[in-house]
Formats: structure tokens, sequence, C-alpha cells
């Protein structure tokens, strides 16, 4: 039992890290400041993810996936604390053709990360429409993301 947590918080720390080093490859910090959140988002492909970590978290790891990492940070309370809330919304590439992103939250300790797949056949940009709902107050994200087939 032991041996399984210590593999599992192994793995989460993995992600986290992952996840950091290709956030901190990017130009741009991608935060922005919703009233009293700072929400952090992130969109990668899934073939960065390492084999064990995207099974754990049962990802498909494919040069035609991507993923969305959102993370919302309570600005209102000491040390920004991670919080709990309802994710919603949806993708829309150049033409017009739109998906219902369904995210999955994962807590990993103190740290909560929300995580939505997107698929895309060849090189795409989506306009990401996300509802943050934090206890019955809705506040909307909006950015771009380009995702690209890996060769």
């Amino acid at each position: 039992m032991f041996t399984r947590t210590v593999q599992k918080s192994y793995k989460s720390v993995m992600l986290f890290l992952t996840l950091l080093l290709f956030s901190s490859i990017s130009v741009a910090e991608n935060m922005k400041m919703l009233d009293e959140l700072e929400v952090h988002y992130i969109g990668l492909s899934t073939s960065i993810l390492q084999p064990a970590i995207a099974k754990e978290y049962n990802i498909e790891r494919s040069r035609y996936r991507g993923f969305v990492n959102i993370s919302v940070l309570d600005t209102s309370k000491d040390g920004k604390p991670a919080i709990s809330a309802g994710l919603s919304g949806s993708a829309t590439n150049l033409v017009g053709q739109r998906m219902q992103l369904e995210f999955e939250q994962i807590k990993e300790g103190s740290a909560i990360y929300y995580i939505a797949i997107v698929k895309y056949p060849n090189d795409e940009t989506y306009t990401f429409d996300i509802t943050i709902n934090n206890n019955g107050k809705e506040h909307k994200l909006n950015f771009k993301q380009k995702f690209y087939v890996e060769q």
C-alpha cells in the first residue's frame, strides 16, 4: 500500500514537472486575472507526456491529440491556494467546427488541475471559450492555442 502511494505521488510530481517545464518554454506566461481568480492555462500535445504518466491519468498519447491544462488560484487568500471550481466550455477551430470540452479534475496534494482533451487532424488553431464557476459566480476565460501534428 505504501509503495503504491509513493509511486502515485512520484507520477503526480512527474506530471507537474512536465507541465511546468513546457509552460516555462512558452514565450509568454499564459495567465489571466478574473476578479479574485488567477487562472493559469496551457495547451500541449499529449505526445509530450511520459507513457507512465499518460497511463496513470488515462490520457492517450498521440500526435493528433492535445490537452488543455487549467489551474485556478484564489488571490483573496494568503498563499493564493488552488481552488475547486466548475469548468465547462468549448473549442472552435478556424472554420467554425466546435467541440465541447470535458474537464477532469486532478488533485495532487494542495494542487488542483483541470484537464480536457482536444483532438485535431492537422495543425489546428482553436479558440477556447471556458466558463469557470466559482461558488455560483461565473468567469469567462477566452484564449487561442495552436496545436501541431508532430512528425
